[in-house]
């Protein structure tokens, strides 16, 4: 008996680790008009492509790598737990730094065990406000860059100088169902339970394009309006690839701008479907997230029950709402009003000192991010935009910090008994 009770008391809640069993996600949406079924494999294909800077290296299919970039491959770093996902357990950066005979070393800041990461500045030199991502490698020494010759960025003294932050992938699974719910939905579900919210000191905003109004969406700030914006965006800021919505090098060296320009157009990709054919690789991209299913949950337990029931009484789902539903606008299925099951309500809170990176992205501040969606969860290996952690306890500790919208519900998570807290962590890896 004696024993027994001790182990009792010494019981504490634990992050299960990632769940086992296949992946949960990957393949494409239910329900699909036969012309995106056919669009989805060739779509995830051009995802997948390996880039080099002239497309002839060996092992790449795709052009306009550089001068600088973050990776190869869009597949190659959203991945986990399949193609789309977010970082891997082993980071491929380290591979890719030197890539077809690339001369750079990696920073310290990226591990063979650590997450995926881009870096971006928090000030330029001369104090002003940066924000933008500067590039881990250069094409330098590539088998196909020529004469380039270019530096990476002073890594070391911007960790120094604490001016260095750090994002990591997110997952792009279901993201033609969060592209398809209302502006209208999304604030009504943002206005729900104000009491409640107002009691617990819970806010939050839109970010809204600076063009339309509308609310702005995807990344870890909610900065872009739409998939092909974002896949646009990060072909250009991650691997350095022009294409029609970005056009211009961001790093114009002369011996360095080495195709003609923009490297990716509409017409130059080379499957055997027509759409996808004449589609760009930013499209195809583009229709890859559009077109791709959400995270499946694992089957429901006692344990995982009560969990979900302790995140709901804890006040969790203020914010991780469990589920907006779409419009009536869908053109990939017949389904509309269809239920986004993402955890997420898509507006950016106030996250505290501890998570601030002092980056502001529209109208997402420098301590304010979206709330991150949870679906998938229970197979991702890194939590927080800077994949400061595996473990999710650790994580759900992490929100609460000076000026958190967050704290209220973390004193609560606080105040629950270990065996609660145990429950409600199998309930997130079950996500």
């Amino acid at each position: 008996m004696a024993s027994a009770t001790v182990s009792v008391a010494q019981f504490q809640a634990k992050d299960p680790g990632v769940r086992s069993g296949p992946a949960a996600v990957g393949g494409p949406r239910a329900g699909l008009y036969s012309y995106y079924q056919q669009f989805f494999p060739l779509a995830m294909t051009v995802f997948s492509e390996v880039d080099s800077v002239s497309g002839a290296m060996s092992g790449s299919d795709g052009k306009g790598l550089g001068p600088r970039y973050n990776g190869t491959s869009c597949g190659g770093c959203h991945i986990q737990p399949a193609v789309g996902g977010s970082s891997p357990a082993v980071n491929p950066q380290l591979a890719m730094a030197t890539s077809y005979g690339a001369h750079n070393t990696v920073p310290s800041f990226l591990t063979l065990d650590g997450p995926v990461r881009e870096v971006r500045f928090i000030k330029q030199p001369n104090g002003q406000p940066d924000g933008g991502v500067h590039d881990l490698f250069t094409i330098t020494g590539m088998g196909d860059a020529g004469s380039c010759n270019i530096a990476q960025p002073d890594f070391a003294g911007a960790v120094a100088n604490k001016n260095a932050i750090f994002r990591i992938p997110t997952p792009t699974f279901g993201l033609g169902l969060v592209e398809e719910i209302t502006d209208d939905n999304l604030l009504a579900n943002a206005a729900a339970h104000a009491g409640v919210k107002k009691m617990m000191g819970i806010s939050g905003h839109p970010n809204l394009s600076g063009n339309d109004g509308t609310i702005t969406r995807f990344g870890w700030k909610a900065q872009n309006k739409s998939l092909t914006i974002f896949s646009g965006e990060a072909y250009n800021v991650e691997m350095g690839v022009t294409s029609d919505l970005f056009p211009n090098e961001r790093d114009e060296t002369p011996g360095c701008v080495l195709n003609g320009l923009p490297e990716d157009s509409e017409g130059e990709t080379s499957n055997t479907f027509p759409a996808s054919d004449l589609a760009s690789d930013v499209t195809n991209f583009a229709m890859f997230m559009r077109l791709t299913a959400p995270p499946t949950p694992a089957p429901p337990t006692p344990s995982t029950q009560r969990g979900q029931a302790t995140f709901n009484a804890i006040g969790c789902a203020l914010c991780h709402t469990p589920s907006i539903k779409t419009g009536s606008q869908s053109k990939t299925t017949p389904d509309n009003n269809v239920a986004v099951n993402a955890f997420s309500d898509f507006m950016v809170h106030n996250m505290g000192s501890n998570l601030a990176d002092g980056i502001t992205q529209g109208s997402a501040g420098p301590d304010e991010f979206r709330t991150a969606p949870l679906w998938g969860l229970g197979q991702r290996v890194f939590f927080l935009h800077d994949g400061r952690t595996k473990d999710l306890m650790e994580a759900i500790q992490e929100h609460a910090s000076q000026g958190s919208e967050a704290n209220s519900v973390i004193r609560m998570f606080g105040a629950l008994s270990q065996s609660q807290k145990q429950d409600l962590l199998n309930f997130l890896r079950s996500l």
